[in-house]
Protein backbone atom coordinates (compact mmCIF):
# COMPACT_ATOMS: atom_id res chain seq x y z
CA UNK A 1 0.00 0.00 0.00
CA UNK A 2 2.85 2.52 -1.21
CA UNK A 3 2.34 6.09 -2.39
CA UNK A 4 5.87 5.33 -3.91
CA UNK A 5 5.21 7.20 -7.61
CA UNK A 6 7.82 4.01 -8.99
CA UNK A 7 4.77 1.47 -8.94
CA UNK A 8 4.55 0.21 -12.22
CA UNK A 9 1.38 2.13 -13.23
CA UNK A 10 2.78 5.05 -11.19
CA UNK A 11 -0.09 5.04 -8.94
CA UNK A 12 -1.94 1.96 -6.73
CA UNK A 13 -5.10 2.00 -6.79
CA UNK A 14 -5.66 -0.07 -3.53
CA UNK A 15 -3.50 2.69 -2.03
CA UNK A 16 -5.40 4.37 0.94
CA UNK A 17 -4.37 8.02 0.50
CA UNK A 18 -5.45 7.16 -3.01
CA UNK A 19 -8.97 5.99 -2.11
CA UNK A 20 -9.48 9.78 -0.67
CA UNK A 21 -8.17 11.51 -4.11
CA UNK A 22 -11.32 13.06 -5.71
CA UNK A 23 -14.53 13.11 -4.39
CA UNK A 24 -15.75 11.23 -1.56
CA UNK A 25 -18.71 10.89 0.30
CA UNK A 26 -19.20 9.74 4.03
CA UNK A 27 -22.73 9.07 5.30
CA UNK A 28 -23.02 7.04 9.31
CA UNK A 29 -24.91 7.23 12.37
CA UNK A 30 -23.87 8.58 15.39
CA UNK A 31 -24.35 7.51 18.78
CA UNK A 32 -23.44 9.74 21.83
CA UNK A 33 -24.65 8.56 25.22
CA UNK A 34 -27.32 10.07 27.03
CA UNK A 35 -28.36 11.40 23.46
CA UNK A 36 -30.57 10.09 20.61
CA UNK A 37 -28.70 9.17 17.59
CA UNK A 38 -28.04 11.07 14.50
CA UNK A 39 -26.72 10.74 10.92
CA UNK A 40 -24.07 13.01 9.38
CA UNK A 41 -22.84 13.82 5.51
CA UNK A 42 -19.33 14.82 4.72
CA UNK A 43 -18.47 15.23 1.29
CA UNK A 44 -14.75 15.03 0.71
CA UNK A 45 -12.35 16.55 -2.19
CA UNK A 46 -8.71 15.19 -1.67
CA UNK A 47 -5.59 15.91 -3.73
CA UNK A 48 -1.72 14.48 -3.26
CA UNK A 49 0.77 16.81 -2.90
CA UNK A 50 4.52 15.52 -2.14
CA UNK A 51 3.07 12.36 -1.25
CA UNK A 52 0.79 13.71 1.42
CA UNK A 53 -3.43 13.74 1.44
CA UNK A 54 -4.74 16.85 1.72
CA UNK A 55 -8.00 16.12 2.54
CA UNK A 56 -11.62 18.68 3.04
CA UNK A 57 -14.13 17.96 4.27
CA UNK A 58 -17.49 19.48 4.84
CA UNK A 59 -19.62 17.50 7.00
CA UNK A 60 -23.37 18.33 7.27
CA UNK A 61 -26.06 17.49 9.94
CA UNK A 62 -29.31 18.38 10.05
CA UNK A 63 -30.04 21.30 12.28
CA UNK A 64 -26.31 22.30 12.57
CA UNK A 65 -24.43 24.77 10.58
CA UNK A 66 -22.03 22.63 8.31
CA UNK A 67 -18.36 22.21 9.61
CA UNK A 68 -14.88 21.65 7.67
CA UNK A 69 -12.67 19.49 8.59
CA UNK A 70 -8.96 19.36 7.29
CA UNK A 71 -6.69 15.90 7.18
CA UNK A 72 -3.16 16.03 5.63
CA UNK A 73 -1.74 12.65 6.14
CA UNK A 74 1.00 10.95 4.78
CA UNK A 75 3.33 7.65 4.86
CA UNK A 76 5.63 7.12 7.40
CA UNK A 77 6.74 3.37 7.04
CA UNK A 78 5.21 0.51 5.72
CA UNK A 79 1.61 0.29 6.84
CA UNK A 80 2.07 3.35 8.62
CA UNK A 81 0.61 6.60 7.95
CA UNK A 82 0.97 10.11 10.54
CA UNK A 83 -0.82 13.55 10.09
CA UNK A 84 -3.09 16.07 11.72
CA UNK A 85 -7.02 16.50 11.37
CA UNK A 86 -8.77 20.14 12.61
CA UNK A 87 -10.75 18.22 14.89
CA UNK A 88 -7.74 16.32 16.89
CA UNK A 89 -5.42 17.32 19.43
CA UNK A 90 -2.20 16.33 18.25
CA UNK A 91 -1.03 13.94 16.00
CA UNK A 92 -3.43 11.53 14.05
CA UNK A 93 -1.20 7.80 14.03
CA UNK A 94 -2.80 5.43 11.12
CA UNK A 95 -2.05 1.44 10.95
CA UNK A 96 -2.46 -1.22 8.23
CA UNK A 97 -3.81 -4.33 10.65
CA UNK A 98 -5.11 -7.38 8.48
CA UNK A 99 -5.78 -5.59 5.74
CA UNK A 100 -8.08 -2.75 7.74
CA UNK A 101 -6.89 0.90 8.67
CA UNK A 102 -6.89 1.93 12.22
CA UNK A 103 -6.85 5.44 13.08
CA UNK A 104 -6.06 7.23 16.89
CA UNK A 105 -6.44 10.63 17.89
CA UNK A 106 -7.51 12.67 20.66
CA UNK A 107 -9.69 15.70 20.60
CA UNK A 108 -11.55 18.29 22.93
CA UNK A 109 -12.53 17.20 26.51
CA UNK A 110 -9.97 14.14 26.63
CA UNK A 111 -11.45 11.89 24.22
CA UNK A 112 -9.63 9.34 22.68
CA UNK A 113 -10.83 8.09 19.41
CA UNK A 114 -10.11 4.70 17.64
CA UNK A 115 -11.72 4.71 14.03
CA UNK A 116 -11.64 1.94 11.42
CA UNK A 117 -12.14 1.69 7.93
CA UNK A 118 -12.32 -1.23 5.83
CA UNK A 119 -12.30 -1.43 2.39
CA UNK A 120 -15.09 -3.55 0.75
CA UNK A 121 -14.27 -5.67 -2.70
CA UNK A 122 -12.88 -3.29 -5.55
CA UNK A 123 -12.19 -0.31 -3.24
CA UNK A 124 -15.22 2.01 -4.41
CA UNK A 125 -16.36 1.88 -0.45
CA UNK A 126 -14.91 1.67 3.15
CA UNK A 127 -16.75 0.56 6.35
CA UNK A 128 -16.11 3.26 8.79
CA UNK A 129 -16.59 2.15 12.53
CA UNK A 130 -15.30 4.77 15.52
CA UNK A 131 -15.34 4.31 18.95
CA UNK A 132 -15.00 7.62 21.01
CA UNK A 133 -13.41 7.16 24.83
CA UNK A 134 -13.39 9.38 27.77
CA UNK A 135 -11.21 8.27 31.02
CA UNK A 136 -11.56 4.92 29.07
CA UNK A 137 -15.24 4.58 28.96
CA UNK A 138 -17.35 4.61 26.20
CA UNK A 139 -19.04 7.56 25.37
CA UNK A 140 -19.87 7.72 21.50
CA UNK A 141 -20.14 5.93 18.43
CA UNK A 142 -20.27 6.02 14.43
CA UNK A 143 -21.04 3.67 12.40
CA UNK A 144 -21.01 4.34 7.90
CA UNK A 145 -20.11 3.75 4.92
CA UNK A 146 -17.32 6.41 2.84
CA UNK A 147 -17.71 6.06 -1.15
CA UNK A 148 -15.31 7.29 -3.83
CA UNK A 149 -17.32 9.24 -6.44
CA UNK A 150 -14.85 10.14 -8.38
Amino acid sequence: MSIDAGTAAGRDEHDPLRFFEGKTESVSTVKVLFKRSYETRAIGTGRIENGRLELVQRVERKGHPTQIRRWSIRQVGPGHYAGTMSDAVGPVDIEQVDGRYRFRFRMDGHLSVEQWLTPQPGWRAVENNLTIRRLGIKVGSSDGVIRKLS
